[in-house]
């Protein structure tokens, strides 16, 4: 793995240790990880389709977490584009009720008085 990817027992953004939730949270916390987790959950994707469904994201930005997601096992290229890997699809199930939430939370800030 390229250095700069977070490796679990070594030190990472936020842990000395490098504790494995600390090191996935290095990870996820990148620009652009988790869109890309979350764009790949549909299915495959072409570099050029992924870059249209994560919108302003920069070709630079978009290769570095591609590289990085791939390292980590979680992405895998094949021959239709970028897809996630069985390892991937594991974490995407543990994220999606994250979206829900989220509706729900600004539909809640949305109603909110503010003065």
């Amino acid at each position: 793995m390229p250095a700069q990817v977070p490796i679990p027992g070594q030190p990472v953004r936020g842990s000395k240790s490098g504790k494995p939730i600390m090191a996935l949270f290095d990870l996820l916390g990148r620009s652009w990880a988790l869109g890309v987790l979350w764009q790949l959950s549909e299915g495959g994707l072409t570099f050029r389709a992924l870059q249209d469904r994560c919108e302003m994201v920069s070709p630079t930005v978009l290769n570095r977490r591609l590289k990085e997601l791939s390292a980590s096992g979680l992405v895998a290229r094949g021959e239709d584009g970028y897809a996630l890997t069985e390892a991937g699809q594991e974490l995407y199930a543990l994220l999606r009720p994250f979206g829900p939430w989220a509706q729900s939370w600004a539909a809640m800030l949305n109603g909110m008085d503010r003065d």
